[in-house]
């Protein structure tokens, strides 16, 4: 805690310090923590003299003052204590030879008289001031009493801390409740708003009990800053305010030497934002110390377990990717992850952590900050699926993204982040900062993915549609150039690049299009046709409006001007359905090599089964994952093949990232790209042999996914995606109906999709399965047993039992 040596002055007049108090603040030769440390001396100085001597008597300063805090309007927090023994009229009177020179001065005084029982009680009755006596500073009288007091503070908060701590926690988020949170206001509270300095104290609490400890790094320069600013703030309004009104910013901004109110509050956002990320790392260590203190882990102890000496036994760690492991309520790196020979693991990392819903462990972030090596340009397939996975999961998004540009990452990954971080945005409209608005609208977008046909680029221009803001000239303009770089650089293909700069470039479009023109004039249906020149960038434009408004703030998007958006997209699709191309190529015959499989399979009469890496890009030395796997499976045409051979890779953990199924001279021919969970591929002929017993009913599939299943769900309870959609594609074929299915991709996904329709009793002639990120959009061509599509009728019933069984 700060120490400030305080010295008795023999001049107790008040005009002496009234005087050495304007020249401190005024003169402007010390600012920042030496000018508050300066005053704090000062005032140490008058208030010893004003006590004088006295026995049995202490002058005690607690809360901001104890700490030496002192802005220029800021509370003198005192405690007149005493040992009982002096008669109370003499208390009474030393008081008042104490405080009415306070008064008399203007200042504000917190003040109490208590002895050290009496401080005691109080404190255990009011959290609020036993966090003020944490910071008990001698001032004047028996130094004892207040040494006495302090270490009575201190021993009291350790033993009472599984107690107070919880009760500190919910004050603080009673607060976040009341105030918002600081880096997102434009008048925000240096104190009282979450990430403000009240904050920054609980910390300093939570510490003192010696159960857990802030993140260091940046918290004193963060919370300095605030400080800084509040001192400003009390001097350019002569008030003691704690709140950035909009009219004193640039003033303010001025008198710190900052360009102007933008700058000054993106440096408010920055400090704020790190105290915040400090709270929620605390807190949740404070949590996982407590669950550790209470009766199960002692009991297990008592009992004993594997793995440790004295029946401790070892925490659990649930693989969730590889070189990620689940362990005590955190997504942590596994003991043989090894960030400096995998650049792609801070992204799958926090993939892995966001779509189980967990926060990414701070060590571990650190860890891949300090010792991760660069992305190869462009990135592997592997880390922009991971990107996409990770935009994907919706809310949990939010907390992993912060810790990883708490920690740098993200403007490593993408360089023009940087430019956005923590920008204010002055329109009453907006909730958040640019950076924080990006992130919510890719959560926005995640809740909308099942209704479009590419949810990944949906995703990444959520992302990236503001990111041309405070760059000169019209922001869209400049994000689309940005865009650009970012999406070459991610490994998009060029005209995904150009869809997504489509996206960026027109994101404001449709609904300044749809408010301000007339809907029934051919020119305004135009406008959105020139810019928007295929039906499916106009679908992923619309769902992009949606999440944009929705992010900004309820005053952005009702229902009014949802159906004047809808409207005009109805009127542009039927403009641009003339005419356009299907999006669904037609496979070409099978390759040499997919012969021989086939032959192979007709020949034995049994699966044929082709395994080979196919790496990506350009991977550093030694790196141990492969990228990309290529698999392909033959098997003579019989019922059950999907589902079998899906269900085969879920039980060897092998991830589909992309699939055809097609029949060929009376085999099914399965191409697969699949990777590997975590650890190590399996070998082709184990996936042959499983596969036979799999299809003769030896190798029970349904019942090991089942518990597999389970124990995913009991891991994941209470995280929500958006639910799974199954339509029919009108005019997808003439041979076929083309079943569409877009869920959130999960074990055993696949296998259960190829089950329902086996039960339905329908043939998939073939499939196309795509997963981008966390979402499979697949698309299955099934006809009756004779060979003929659905009536339409039966169609759209199988629909709604697939839909139901993915539910």
């Amino acid at each position: 805690m700060t120490s400030i040596p305080s010295t008795t002055g023999s001049d107790p007049c008040p005009d002496s310090y009234a005087a050495a108090r304007l020249r401190l603040l005024h003169q402007g030769v010390l600012t920042g923590p030496p000018r508050r440390a300066a005053l704090a001396r000062l005032t140490d100085q008058w208030l010893a003299a004003l006590l004088g001597e006295a026995h049995g008597v202490a002058l005690v300063a607690v809360g901001g003052y104890g700490r030496g805090e002192l802005s220029p309007r800021s509370d003198l927090d005192v405690m007149l204590l005493h040992d009982g023994s002096v008669d109370a009229s003499k208390i009474a009177a030393i008081a008042d030879r104490v405080w009415y020179p306070v008064w008399d001065m203007g200042l504000a005084l917190d003040h109490s008289v208590r002895t050290p029982a009496e401080a005691r009680r109080t404190a255990a009755d009011d959290l609020k001031v036993h966090l003020g006596l944490l910071d008990a500073r001698h001032l004047g009288g028996d130094e004892r009493l207040t040494a006495a007091l302090r270490a009575t503070a201190y021993a009291d908060w350790r033993a009472q801390a599984p107690l107070r701590l919880p009760e500190l926690r919910e004050l603080g988020e009673e607060r976040a409740r009341r105030q918002g949170e600081l880096r997102f206001l434009l008048e925000p509270d240096l104190k009282e708003a979450r990430g403000g300095l009240r904050d920054a104290v609980a910390l300093r609490a939570v510490a003192a009990s010696w159960l857990a400890d802030a993140p260091r790094e940046g918290l004193e320069r963060a919370r300095g800053l605030l400080l800084d600013t509040r001192d400003v703030l009390h001097l350019v309004t002569g008030r003691a305010t704690d709140r950035l009104a909009l009219q004193e910013q640039d003033q303010i901004a001025t008198a710190r030497g900052l360009p102007d109110a933008d700058a000054l509050l993106r440096e408010v956002y920055e400090a704020a934002r790190t105290v915040s990320y400090a709270a929620d790392v605390t807190w949740r260590e404070v949590g996982r110390v407590l669950r550790a203190r209470s009766g199960r882990p002692r009991l297990r102890r008592i009992l004993g377990g594997r793995g440790g000496r004295g029946g401790f036994v070892e925490p659990e760690r649930v693989p969730l990717a590889e070189g990620v492991v689940e362990q005590d309520g955190e997504a942590v790196l596994a003991r043989t992850a090894r960030p400096e020979r995998d650049p792609v693991l801070p992204l799958r990392a926090a993939a892995a952590a966001a779509q189980a819903g967990l926060p990414l462990s701070p060590h571990a972030v650190r860890r891949l900050a300090a010792t991760a090596g660069p992305l190869p340009v462009p990135w592997p397939a592997e880390a922009r699926e991971a990107l996409v996975t990770l935009l994907g999961a919706g809310e949990p998004a939010v907390a992993v993204w912060e810790a990883l540009d708490a920690e740098g990452l993200v403007s490593g990954l993408l360089p023009e982040w940087e430019h956005v971080r923590s920008r204010p945005q002055r329109n009453p409209v907006h909730r958040w900062t640019v950076d924080r608005h990006l992130v919510e609208t890719a959560v926005r977008a995640a809740a909308l993915a099942r209704g479009v046909h590419r949810p990944d680029l949906l995703l990444v221009a959520a992302l990236l549609h503001d990111i041309g803001k405070g760059r000169p000239g019209d922001h869209s303009a400049a994000g689309e150039a940005l865009t650009r770089e970012a999406a070459a650089r991610i490994g998009f293909d060029p005209a995904d690049t150009d869809v997504l700069a489509t996206l960026v470039r027109h994101h404001l479009l449709l609904a300044e299009t749809a408010t301000r023109r007339d809907l029934d004039d051919p020119a305004t249906v135009r406008a959105v046709t020139d810019a928007v020149a295929h039906p499916g960038t106009l679908e992923l434009l619309h769902a992009l409006t949606e999440a944009d408004a929705l992010a900004t703030g309820p005053a952005a998007w009702s229902a009014w001007r949802a159906s004047l958006v809808a409207d005009l997209v109805r009127r542009a699709a039927a403009a641009l359905a003339d005419g356009a191309a299907p999006d669904r190529a037609v496979p070409g015959p099978p390759s040499a090599e997919d012969g021989r499989v086939v032959a192979e399979a007709l020949r034995t009469g049994g699966p044929a089964v082709r395994l080979r890496s196919r790496p990506e890009g350009t991977a550093p030395d030694d790196a141990a994952v492969p990228v990309g796997v290529e698999l392909t499976i033959a098997v003579p045409e019989q019922p059950g093949v999907l589902p079998a051979t899906a269900g085969l890779l879920a039980l060897h953990r092998l991830t589909v990232r992309a699939a055809e199924l097609r029949a060929v001279d009376g085999a099914l021919l399965l191409n697969w790209r699949v990777a590997t969970e975590f650890g190590s591929l399996p070998e082709p002929a184990q996936l042959r042999n499983d596969l036979v017993r799999v299809l003769d009913g030896s190798l029970d599939v349904v019942a090991r996914l089942a518990e597999r299943e389970a124990a995913y769900n009991d891991r994941r309870r209470g995280i929500t995606h958006a639910p799974p959609r199954v339509t029919v594609a009108t005019g997808g074929s003439r041979e076929a109906t083309v079943l569409e299915v877009r869920a959130q991709d999960a074990p055993g996904l696949l296998h259960r999709i190829g089950r329902a329709l086996e039960t339905a009793g329908v043939w998939v002639r073939s499939a196309h399965v795509s997963t981008l990120g966390s979402n499979a959009v697949d698309a299955f061509y099934v006809t009756t047993g004779e060979g003929a599509p659905l009536t339409e009728p039966d169609a759209g019933v199988l629909a709604e039992v697939l839909e139901q069984a993915l539910k």
